[in-house]
Formats: C-alpha cells, structure tokens, sequence
C-alpha cells in the first residue's frame, strides 16, 4: 500500500476556492493574485463578502493555454 496521497482531480463543473486551485497551477496565493490583477488569471466570483471561488471550467481553460505554451494570457 502507497502512502501517497492521491493526485487530485480538477471537477469538470463547479465551483473552487483558492487553496484548490493552486493545487492545479503550483505558485504561491501573492503570484496568482498578481496575476489575477493583470488579467492573466481569471478573476474570482464572490460568493459572498468574504468568500470567493473560480469557475472549474475558467481554471481548466486556463491550464490548457498554459500546457499548449500559449502562457497564462
């Protein structure tokens, strides 16, 4: 038996909160805001004053361009 934790899986539909997708697109939460900023990473749905989450679809987009070499934009 592997004492791996199993690799997680990005939902085809949904909703993630920040923690999640940085377990997608490995850099830091000062990087992605950053990026966010400038309009390289898609921007969050606020859910609530102080709860945000991503759409899985925009992060799934997002890691397609960035694996095709097209980068974060």
């Amino acid at each position: 038996m592997s004492n791996n934790p199993a690799a997680p899986v990005l939902p085809a539909t949904g909703f993630l909160r920040l923690n999640q997708v940085l377990q997608f697109v490995p850099i830091g939460k000062t990087a992605w805001y950053n990026g966010v900023k400038e309009g390289r990473f898609p921007k969050p749905i606020q859910l609530s004053a102080r709860t945000a989450v991503y759409r899985a679809q925009d992060i799934a987009d997002l890691i397609e361009r960035i694996s095709q070499g097209q980068g974060a934009v």
